[in-house]
């Protein structure tokens, strides 16, 4: 049985930073999800290579388009959402939503990371300091197709618009890491010690149908292994204005 919405969604989001919404999706969504996702696994590798870990947005892509109509439209996941955050937030759009997949040749990871800075390209610090704790802004799902143990995560880091010394050395990754003459085993203990170094660092376990969405201000990556077949939607929860914002940010970068 899915879990039922919660006080504790909310409390979890604002001290934790994430929640996860246990089994949201019912049988036959996962199912056309699936689908939808394994056209999207083949696209992917066609266009980008085996080692390519998304596609995005499904808009752009041949794809099956009422699976991911009805993930949007999905009224307990809506409502879910708009409780812990307010009516104004919404999830779907096909012109951001993408699907995060296993490589298909070696384990990869990518850094620790926050998604937008101070100091990013194309960031005004005023403007970021203004949107640091506005929560219409900077949510982001992952939603899982099957067992996904991807998404590691560091609860409380959203809260703070700086890092800790021990952070900052802790996300260091070695340009020369995962290069050279590794064994597959030997690459994915290098990157399970790299995600577990960083101080307070979870693995946030989803089950087949598990929603997580968290702010993507906190420290947070992914670690991927081609051994476990994954599908897994990624997407923004948006508000008018943070779509808006996120448009012309994007357009600032150049595309």
């Amino acid at each position: 049985m899915p879990s039922r919405f919660s006080d504790s969604h909310i409390a979890e989001y604002y001290t934790f930073g994430y929640t996860v919404l246990r089994g949201i999706l019912p049988p036959s969504l996962l199912s056309d999800l699936r689908r939808a996702t394994d056209r999207a696994r083949q696209l992917a590798r066609e266009r980008h290579g085996p080692q390519t870990q998304r596609l995005q947005p499904v808009g752009a892509y041949d794809l099956e388009e009422r699976p991911f109509r009805d993930y949007a439209e999905l009224p307990a996941l809506n409502e879910a959402i708009r409780n812990v955050l307010t009516p104004a937030h919404y999830h779907g759009d096909p012109e951001i939503l993408g699907v995060l997949l296993e490589p298909a040749e070696a384990p990869w990871c990518c850094g620790w990371h926050r998604d937008i800075r101070e100091d990013s390209k194309g960031i005004d610090a005023q403007e970021f300091h203004a949107f640091f704790h506005d929560l219409n802004y900077f949510n982001q799902v992952n939603c899982a197709l099957y067992e996904d143990t991807s998404l590691w995560f560091v609860p409380g880091s959203h809260r703070r618009p700086f890092d800790l010394p021990a952070e900052t050395e802790a996300a260091w990754m070695d340009d020369a890491a995962g290069q050279g003459d590794r064994s597959h085993a030997a690459l994915e203990l290098r990157w399970l010690d790299y995600c577990r170094r960083m101080p307070g660092a979870v693995c946030l376990h989803l089950n087949a149908g598990d929603f997580a969405f968290y702010r993507s201000l906190a420290w947070h990556l992914g670690n991927y292994v081609p051994y476990c077949k994954r599908a897994t939607l990624h997407d923004l929860i948006l508000t008018p204005d943070y779509a808006v914002w996120n448009r012309k940010w994007r357009e600032r970068l150049g595309g």
